[in-house]
């Protein structure tokens, strides 16, 4: 029996465990994980914690740094889209996009003509329309190429997620008048950068998922911690017993309830880990 038995740490890769932002808009190298967050996870876990990974990327973006990070729990990958566990090489959760998807991406980005968009399926293929600045500064952040198509309707069924990119007043303008078509209603829609506007399934988020993940695990809610630092963090930080946030997440965030930790640059996780430690 270990202190942890019983306790589910759910986190955010981008900017929470690791500063990717630097990278993507300046080209830089991405650092490595550091030291002092993979040796707090390994005690966590040897302490009988199970700690998952709840990433927006899609697993061929995530895939090359899944094995620089200790984890004993699926990951979720695709905003809650889906849930992957990397011992058995398999999805074990699938929340798709109805087929109907393509052909209303595609109206929006005929209404747009500066955004791209990036199309996730749950093989290692990303498929790209128009892909911009954008799209370049994000495929060097996930070390994921994307293959360029004419438009959303050429690109292969299922789909789990669609990212819009461009501008944020540009993309404020495309969420806005998607939020007014009706078929908006059968979609999750959010931010989970200024420039990234992510398209899921209505009931596809990182909370509902680790929700699931959590139940298959046999973990009590009262149990769950969450660990983000953008919008799209939300639902997870405000179903878990408590969330924690860096000190470089964005405002809403900060003003969403989570309890504020080290940022990204100085082991957010290690500090969390360290505050769990005192209360079990």
């Amino acid at each position: 029996m270990g202190k942890f038995d019983g306790v589910l740490l759910a986190s955010d890769f981008d900017n929470t465990i690791l500063n990717t932002e630097i990278p993507r808009r300046t080209g830089c190298p991405i650092p490595p994980i550091s030291r002092r967050n993979t040796d707090a996870l390994r005690y966590f876990m040897a302490n009988g914690g199970r700690f998952a990974v709840a990433t927006g990327r899609a697993l061929p973006a995530f895939r090359l740094f899944a094995d620089q990070i200790p984890m004993n729990a699926p990951a979720v990958v695709c905003n809650g889209g889906a849930l992957y566990d990397f011992q058995t090489e398999s999805y074990l959760d699938i929340m798709e996009l109805p087929e109907e998807i393509r052909g209303q991406g595609q109206a929006v980005l005929d209404r747009f003509p500066t955004a791209a968009v990036e199309a996730y399926h749950l093989d290692d293929v990303i498929h790209a329309v128009r892909p911009n600045l954008y799209t370049r500064q994000h495929e060097h952040v996930t070390h994921a190429g994307v293959e360029p198509v004419s438009a959303l309707t050429d690109v292969p069924v299922p789909l789990v997620k669609i990212m819009f990119e461009d501008d944020h007043e540009h993309l404020t303008a495309l969420r806005d008048y998607v939020l007014q078509q009706a078929w908006s209603e059968n979609y999750e829609i959010f931010f989970s950068d200024r420039t990234l506007l992510e398209v899921t399934r209505k009931g596809a988020s990182k909370g509902a998922m680790v929700a699931r993940l959590a139940q298959r695990l046999g973990i009590s809610p009262a149990h769950i911690y969450c660990a983000g630092d953008e919008n799209n963090d939300l639902s997870m930080l405000t179903m878990a017993a408590e969330g924690f946030a860096p000190a470089n997440c964005v405002e809403t965030v900060r003003n969403c309830g989570a309890t504020i930790v080290a940022d990204c640059d100085h082991d957010t996780l290690a500090e969390i880990i360290a505050i769990l430690d005192k209360r079990y």
